[in-house]
């Protein structure tokens, strides 16, 4: 079967696709990070850098391989949707049910260093979009924001790891260096081809919904790319580490601000419509501040408790309701 009749399939059944891509980009995700990480660690590379780099590929490769192939595909707000929508997605769906399921507290180290990055990255790119127009220097600034919170972490870790990564890292598999060349080709090569269709059924689904692809990409797109983040956190939660799972969703939306956001920006430089800025960018800016006030709570018990949660889950459906009733 050629790639055109797979793409022909894809457009006639979009929804389908939507669930396959999803499905294999997750997988394929996993076993391109984790093979990855192995062969770098055959080559002898550092085990600080093979930390820093495995958290900033892992928890944004969805967007990140979405983000790509949309901007290829000349589908920039596709991108800038995922971007923004998956952070949205992160913090009212995601943080908001896991808490609904069990009360996540937060760790001295989240409010210390993790918070204040989200609240910097945040600003950070609501300036680079004030000009309604992402470009090729905002992408740069975002990037440089992204390669100094690396080199911040470096000198801070020291080669001791905050405990999510520290339990991350335990979890990644040794592999002979055939097994992870192999694992590396053959994860990269489905991601690429999952993304690219998760790209043209997102944009049949926008055509047959006659709404913009920047709404599927805040939407649909965005909670897809968002599943590997639900899955994680609500299994560390039952499993008793939902210390955890606060950390990990607040260092993906700071790596979806600086590294996913950067890719349109570079790839396919644009000017942005009002809404994206005060309605989607103003939405993820308000569930921020509700994190960072419930990370603060009241008097000593630092956690999102369940109506808390409630509330994150709620604003999150209104959202979403809304973007889908404007379709742009």
């Amino acid at each position: 079967m050629s790639f055109d009749s797979i793409f022909t399939t894809v457009q006639e059944y979009p929804f389908l696709a939507l669930i396959a891509g999803f499905c294999t980009l997750v997988w394929s995700a996993d076993r391109f990070v984790n093979a990855a990480a192995a062969a770098a660690k055959n080559m002898g590379v550092p085990r600080i850098i093979i930390g820093l780099t495995f958290v900033a590929v892992a928890t944004s490769a969805p967007e990140i391989m979405v983000g790509i192939q949309a901007c290829l595909a000349d589908s920039g707000e596709l991108a800038i949707g995922n971007a923004i929508g998956s952070n949205i997605a992160n913090i009212g769906l995601v943080l908001g049910f896991t808490a609904l399921v069990r009360e996540l507290p937060f760790t001295r180290e989240t409010l210390r260093r993790e918070i204040p990055w989200l609240i910097g990255a945040t600003l950070l790119a609501l300036i680079c979009l004030f000009g309604y127009r992402l470009g090729i220097a905002d992408g740069l600034i975002l990037l440089a924001g992204l390669a100094f919170l690396l080199y911040r972490l470096k000198a801070a870790s020291s080669d001791r790891f905050p405990d999510s990564l520290q339990a991350e890292l335990d979890e990644l598999p040794d592999m002979a260096m055939p097994k992870a060349a192999f694992w590396f080709l053959a994860g990269l090569t489905v991601l690429l081809l999952s993304a690219k269709v998760l790209e043209v059924a997102a944009s049949e689904v926008a055509l047959r919904f006659e709404v913009s692809k920047l709404v599927i990409g805040l939407t649909i797109v965005a909670v897809g790319t968002s599943l590997p983040e639900l899955s994680v956190t609500i299994t560390a939660a039952l499993r008793g580490h939902a210390d955890m799972a606060i950390g990990n969703i607040v260092g993906s939306n700071i790596l979806n601000i600086l590294a996913v956001l950067s890719i349109p920006a570079l790839m396919a430089p644009q000017d942005i419509v009002p809404t994206v800025l005060w309605r989607d960018y103003g939405v993820m800016v308000a569930l921020t501040v509700l994190l960072v006030l419930f990370a603060h709570g009241i008097g000593s018990r630092k956690v999102i408790t369940r109506f808390e949660g409630g509330v994150l889950v709620m604003a999150w459906i209104g959202y979403s309701w809304l973007v889908y009733q404007q379709k742009l």
